[in-house]
C-alpha cells in the first residue's frame, strides 16, 4: 500500500467513525431535548400511541423507540438517563474498536470487547439479559465461561502457558523478586479504596476493593477469574480498565519509569543470560505447582493451568497439544471472552457513579506496581554486586511482553547498545505467576 492510498484509507475510517458519533449525538440531542420539556413530549407521543394499538406495537419494538423509552429502575443508579447512556456505550464502544484496528491497542480483546459492549446496549436485543423468559446468547456463554466455576480464563492461562519461557527468570532467580514487588500495586489499591470508602469518597465493599486492586496485575484472565468471583457485578468497569490499561503500557509505564532512574541507571548492561536445560524448565515446572499446593491452595486453578500449558510445551513430546494450546484453543476462548466481557459494558451498569472510582483506583494500582518493581531493583543494587538495570523492575506486571518491551525501550532511549529485554522478561513472567498467587491470597481472604 503506498502513501496516497493509506491516507485515503485512513480518511475513510475517520469519515465512518465520525458519522457514527454524529448519529448518536443527534439522538442524544433529541434525548436532551425529550428531557428537558419535563416530559411534555413524551406524553403526547405515548397518548398517540394508546390510540393506535398496532402502529404502537410496531414503533415500541424498535431501537429509536428504545432509547428514549423510561426505565426507571435503571436509572436510578445511573448518572445519566438510560437511552442517552446507551448511546454513549454505543460511542465507547465504537471507539474501543477504532483504538484496536487504527492503533493497534490490544486489538485481539479490544475489537470483541467493543463489539459485545455494542450489542449490549441495543435496545431490546436482549443479547446479555433475560428477556420474556429466554436468555440471551452473551449471557448465556458469560454463565458457561466466565461465571463461576471461570473456564475461559483458566483455559487462556493455559495457552499462555504454552507460549511461555520461564528460562530468564530460571536463569536469573532473583529477578523473581521484582515480579513479586510489583504485586504491592494490588494490595495497596485494596487497603486504599477501603479507606476512600471510610472517608465516604466512594463505596465498595471488600470483595469489590479486591476486584478493583488486581487491575494492579496488568493480567486480564486474572481479573475476569478474581471478579467472577468476588464481584460479577463490575466485571465490565474492571475487565475493560485492565485490558485498556495493558494496552496503555507504552505510555502509561516510561514517564514512572524516567522518574524514578537516573541516565546512568538506566544504561546499565547486564551479562548475557545463560542457557537453561529443558530438564530444569521441567523442574520448574513441578516445583511451582508443588509450592502452589502447599502454600497457596486458591491459586491452584490459575496456577495449574498455567504450569499445564507449560509442560505441554516444554515436554516437547506433545507439539501438537502445546500448539492447539497456545494457538486455536487460545483464540477461540478469547473471542468468546472479548464478547461475554464487553456484554458487560451495558449502560446501566458501566454508566454509574462508582465507574469512574473504579477507572482511577485501578491507574493507581497500575503506577503503583509499575513504581515499587522498579524501586526493588534499586534496593536490590544496594545489596549485589551484579548490578540491575532497574527499569527491567517495571516489567514486573504481568504484561507479557509488552510491558518487557517497554523497558527495553526506554533502556536504549539512554544507550541505544543496551539490549536488556531477555532481562526483562524474568521480572515479565514471574508477574505472571505472582499475580495468580495474589489472586489466590485475596480469594480465600475476601471471599
Amino acid at each position: 500500500m503506498n502513501d496516497m492510498q493509506f491516507f485515503k484509507t485512513e480518511r475513510r475510517h475517520k469519515f465512518i467513525m465520525w458519522s457514527v458519533v454524529a448519529v448518536c449525538a443527534l439522538i442524544s440531542l433529541i434525548n436532551i431535548l425529550i428531557a428537558a420539556s419535563h416530559g411534555a413530549m413524551g406524553d403526547a407521543f405515548s397518548a398517540y400511541l394508546d390510540s393506535h394499538p398496532s402502529l404502537a406495537q410496531l414503533i415500541r419494538s424498535t431501537g429509536i423507540y428504545g432509547f428514549f423509552a423510561e426505565r426507571a429502575a435503571a436509572a436510578q443508579t445511573m448518572v445519566v438517563s438510560v437511552g442517552l447512556g446507551q448511546l454513549i456505550m454505543i460511542g465507547i464502544s465504537i471507539l474501543l474498536i477504532y483504538l484496536a484496528i487504527a492503533k493497534g491497542f490490544e486489538p485481539l480483546l479490544l475489537i470483541p470487547i467493543g463489539f459485545g459492549g455494542l450489542l449490549s446496549n441495543a435496545p431490546g436485543a436482549g443479547v446479555a439479559e433475560v428477556t420474556d423468559g429466554v436468555t440471551g446468547f452473551l449471557l448465556y456463554i458469560y454463565n458457561i465461561g466466565i461465571a463461576p466455576p471461570s473456564i475461559f480464563p483458566l483455559i487462556i492461562f493455559m495457552g499462555v502457558g504454552a507460549m511461555t519461557d520461564f528460562g530468564p527468570m530460571i536463569a536469573n532467580p532473583k529477578v523473581a523478586i521484582l515480579g513479586g514487588a510489583a504485586q504491592f500495586g494490588i494490595f495497596a489499591t485494596v487497603l486504599g479504596a477501603l479507606a476512600l470508602t471510610d472517608l465516604g469518597w466512594v463505596d465498595f465493599s471488600l470483595k469489590q476493593a479486591a476486584s478493583i486492586g488486581i487491575i494492579g496485575g496488568a493480567d486480564g484472565p486474572t481479573a475476569i477469574f478474581l471478579t467472577g468471583r468476588l464481584a460479577p457485578e463490575l466485571m465490565g468497569a474492571i475487565v475493560v480498565a485492565a485490558y485498556s490499561y495493558m494496552a496503555l503500557v507504552p505510555i502509561i509505564q516510561p514517564p514512572i519509569m524516567r522518574a524514578l532512574t537516573t541516565v546512568e541507571e538506566r544504561k546499565i548492561k547486564m551479562k548475557q543470560l545463560r542457557e537453561v536445560s529443558r530438564k530444569e524448565k521441567l523442574v520448574f515446572v513441578f516445583l511451582v505447582i508443588s509450592l502452589c499446593i502447599l502454600f497457596v491452595p486458591s491459586a491452584a486453578p490459575l496456577m495449574g493451568m498455567l504450569m499445564f500449558g507449560n509442560l505441554l510445551k516444554e515436554s516437547k513430546a506433545v507439539d501438537r497439544l502445546a500448539k492447539c494450546a497456545a494457538n486455536e484453543l487460545c483464540n477461540i476462548v478469547t473471542i468468546f471472552i472479548g464478547l461475554t466481557v464487553g456484554s458487560k459494558l451495558s449502560a446501566d451498569k458501566f454508566l454509574a457513579t462508582q465507574t469512574l472510582g473504579i477507572l482511577v483506583l485501578g491507574l493507581t494500582a497500575f503506577s503503583i506496581a509499575t513504581a515499587t518493581g522498579v524501586l526493588m531493583a534499586k534496593l536490590m543494587n544496594c545489596f549485589s554486586k551484579e548490578k540491575l538495570n532497574p527499569l527491567i523492575g517495571a516489567a514486573g506486571v504481568s504484561a507479557v511482553p509488552m510491558a518487557a518491551r517497554v523497558a527495553d525501550k526506554v533502556a536504549k532511549e539512554a544507550d541505544p547498545t543496551n539490549f536488556i529485554l531477555m532481562h526483562a522478561m524474568g521480572p515479565n513472567v514471574s508477574g505472571v505467576i505472582g499475580s495468580a498467587v495474589a489472586a489466590g491470597i485475596l480469594l480465600v481472604m475476601c471471599g
